[in-house]
């Protein structure tokens, strides 16, 4: 599944613009991937003779007759059984018990005796009429075989080989040439093949929108940016100049140019970044592993003794204190400024009162 994904799938550079595009029936038949699942070539029709599939075609009639035949027999003999527990409870009515006749009433889910004779009568018609049908079946059944018999097994012993050398005779140079087999009028690769339209951009497109599943998840330009949001804008504009993809998921072509679009959009106005693609990014993470193992083999606080892990198992690994456990972390937010405080009204001066005299 993973190399499929790699080898048939990219990552769209606009996705709902690419979506668009391959609306389009021409772009369409010109970018769908095909992908051809096993199948068998050989048709069983063209191994078959005219008589073999006559007789195929014969056992399976007769195999349906038969199949149909059982299940007629075991519907009567059902419907015989529920006629024969009808009329007992009937004949409690013509022997007087009524007690016993209202509570097998109950027990069949009738309400009144004129219901008792109505189902007796429904079910004595069907009865008759299913073995009517078995009598007529096992009656065509025999018709048919007596047809059926081939009269050229007398022919053939009336027949003298004297007859039959002139047409067979050794001098007849042609010789009969082998029926060709069926030739199928349609390609039956074509009903056996995978057709790979837009999954090959919705697939990978999980990476930047992971509710596209469901998940409630940040995809990685909301991580990034979530990064980026921790650290100063001073040293935001040097942790772009070094944007390094690594990792088999990021393999998908057009990732860098999507990545450096995103990026372009995020970032202030005129501002510089450059997004590389690790050279084996695949192995990336193994590599680095490897050269911290040569380097620290006298650091004791990144190695675990086989003992203690076949002491604690594999799960004392997310406890050990050189893992990656994910550590939920509480980032404070940045309280907005408060806004100065407007500075005091100066009272404008009062003239002097005038002493008013009279």
């Amino acid at each position: 599944m993973e190399e499929t994904l790699h080898q048939h799938c990219y990552i769209a550079q606009d996705y709902q613009q690419e979506l668009d595009r391959w609306r389009c029936g021409e772009f369409y038949e010109k970018e769908v991937h095909r992908l051809q699942l096993p199948f068998s070539q050989k048709l069983l029709s063209s191994t078959l003779s005219a008589e073999e599939r006559l007789e195929r075609r014969s056992q399976q009639l007769r195999r349906l007759q038969e199949l149909n035949a059982r299940r007629r027999e075991e519907k009567l003999q059902l419907d015989q059984e529920r006629l024969e527990r009808l009329l007992s409870v009937q004949e409690l009515l013509e022997d007087g018990l009524l007690e016993q006749f209202h509570k097998a009433l109950v027990e069949l889910n009738m309400d009144s005796a004129e219901e008792l004779l109505s189902y007796i009568n429904k079910l004595s018609l069907a009865v008759e009429q299913s073995k009517h049908k078995i009598l007529q079946a096992e009656g065509s059944v025999e018709v048919e075989v007596v047809d059926i018999k081939p009269e050229t097994p007398d022919l053939e012993q009336t027949l003298d080989e004297s007859e039959l050398e002139p047409e067979f005779s050794e001098d007849h140079t042609e010789v009969e040439k082998p029926a060709n087999p069926v030739q199928p009028m349609f390609n039956l690769a074509e009903y056996h093949q995978l057709f790979l339209g837009t999954e090959r951009l919705r697939a990978p497109e999980i990476i930047f929108q992971p509710s596209m599943i469901g998940e409630e998840q940040a995809g990685i330009v909301e991580t990034v940016q979530y990064v980026l949001d921790r650290y100063p804008k001073e040293q935001q504009g040097a942790l772009v100049q070094n944007v390094l993809l690594t990792g088999g998921n990021l393999m998908y072509p057009g990732t860098r140019e999507r990545l450096e679009r995103e990026l372009l959009a995020i970032r202030p106005f005129q501002s510089h970044f450059q997004v590389r693609m690790a050279s084996n990014p695949v192995l990336d993470a193994w590599y680095g592993a490897r050269d911290w193992a040569l380097m620290c083999t006298d650091q004791e606080e990144g190695w675990i003794t086989r003992s203690d892990y076949e002491e604690k198992g594999g799960e004392y690994l997310k406890e050990h204190c050189a893992s990656n456990t994910f550590v939920p972390m509480s980032i404070a937010k940045q309280t907005p400024k408060a806004p100065e405080p407007a500075p005091a009204p100066v009272p404008a001066p009062v003239a002097p009162s005038t002493p008013i005299t009279g």
